[in-house]
């Protein structure tokens, strides 16, 4: 690719990317760039989340660079601030090295093993000593860490704010110095952090590299960003039923997204899947990916033959009867009256605010979203009522 087309497929899915001027003239250099990314092994398995990342640094390997995966075994010890509004406690040296093991063995599920350098960063950083981290935290100001937003809404608040709280984030920095990083991948709660090596970088005479943040993974509640914490998550090493099924939960909109983030689809295939393919298959084609990737082809068939054997077919009659409708799309309020499955529009908008509606084993609750006739849907209106919707013939 020139490195024009190559700029075009990093920017597929970031959220920013702080120079982007610098980075078509670091593509123009026509070498290998050092594409850094960092993980504070903080818990024993990484979940869909954190692939949003490896993801994008596999993208960066496909295009002929190399990839430095830090693994924060010396900064895990200290606990990352970031996007926190209380001291994130530290764990033990113990619990980082075992979960340090793992995230090795995890991450080559996405990454191209022989395209990838993992570095842990108690090499560097335990041999700065007293003086070395003196003389790096002199380098930057207080006044600058409090324009981080979670630093000045606690010292606003009058929540403390610990001093090793600010090394964090110049220890983050020093690790681009140490590999003299081209670029830094991070999420989007870590760009402050990622301007920082910028910074630093320059104070020890190296052009600062550019920052890419990506989009932190919407969970499988539609609503807050993939956490264990707030059980929203799909682990990667869970077995692949439970994958396949966890994917298939999340709601139509999210899954576009999904697809961009956490396959290797590009935009223009994802637009011609949302046009031709129905939801419920396109969420199919997205549950086998992501199975495949973690496990293996034939462990994706099984899983997929699994759930459509236990939840297309749960519970639905095959004397359901048949209902043909003119239009390509239409409301979830109208459609229980268009099927006689209520009399009223309160009663409609009751059922579906209630969860009373599935649509191809979809809950649906709000009752204004468009629902698209492409195929035969399978409509469940409470615990009873069931009907199978094709579009008229010719309509």
């Amino acid at each position: 690719m020139t490195p024009e087309e190559q700029l075009k497929l990093i920017k597929e899915g970031v959220s920013e990317i702080i120079e982007e001027e610098e980075l078509l003239k670091k593509l123009k250099e026509g070498r290998p760039l050092r594409v850094k990314a960092g993980f504070d092994p903080t818990a024993p398995d990484l979940h869909l989340g954190h692939t949003v990342l490896l993801q994008k640094l596999r993208q960066f390997q496909q295009l002929g660079h190399e990839v430095y995966l830090i693994i924060g075994d010396f900064t895990a010890t200290i606990g990352d601030p970031t996007g926190r509004n209380e001291t994130r406690p530290p764990l033990s040296r113990e619990e980082v090295l075992k979960n340090a093991q793992t995230y090795k063995e995890q991450v080559f599920k996405v990454l191209i093993p022989e395209k990838t350098k993992i570095l842990f960063n108690s090499e560097w950083l335990e041999k700065l000593g007293t003086r070395g981290l003196i003389e790096l935290c002199a380098k930057y100001t207080v006044a600058r860490m409090l324009e981080r937003d979670d630093f000045s809404k606690r010292f606003r608040e009058g929540i403390p704010i610990y001093i090793h709280e600010f090394v964090y984030p110049l220890l983050q920095a020093y690790d681009s110095v140490a590999v003299r990083a081209d670029v830094e991948l991070g999420g989007t709660d870590q760009k402050f952090n990622l301007l920082i090596g910028r910074d630093i970088q320059r104070e020890y005479g190296q052009e600062p590299q550019v920052c890419i943040t990506l989009p932190l993974l919407v969970g499988l509640d539609g609503v807050r960003k993939m956490s264990k914490s707030y059980g929203n998550y799909v682990g990667i090493t869970e077995d692949p039923k439970t994958m396949f099924s966890k994917v298939m939960s999340i709601p139509d909109e999210l899954m576009w997204d999904w697809f961009l983030l956490l396959t290797d689809f590009k935009k223009e295939d994802i637009e011609r899947l949302r046009r031709e393919l129905h939801p419920m298959e396109a969420k199919k084609l997205l549950a086998y990916t992501i199975v495949k990737r973690f496990h293996s082809e034939e462990e994706a068939k099984k899983a997929k033959e699994w759930w459509e054997k236990t939840f297309s077919e749960r519970e639905f009659p095959k004397d359901a009867p048949t209902v043909r409708l003119n239009k390509d799309k239409i409301k979830a309020i109208d459609l229980l009256l268009e099927l006689g499955a209520v009399k009223t529009k309160n009663e409609a908008r009751r059922i579906i605010q209630g969860g009373g509606l599935r649509v191809n084993d979809q809950k649906i609750t709000n009752p204004s979203q468009e629902i698209e006739i492409k195929g035969e849907l399978k409509v469940k209106v409470g615990k009873k009522k069931f009907y199978r919707v094709l579009k008229e013939e010719g309509a």
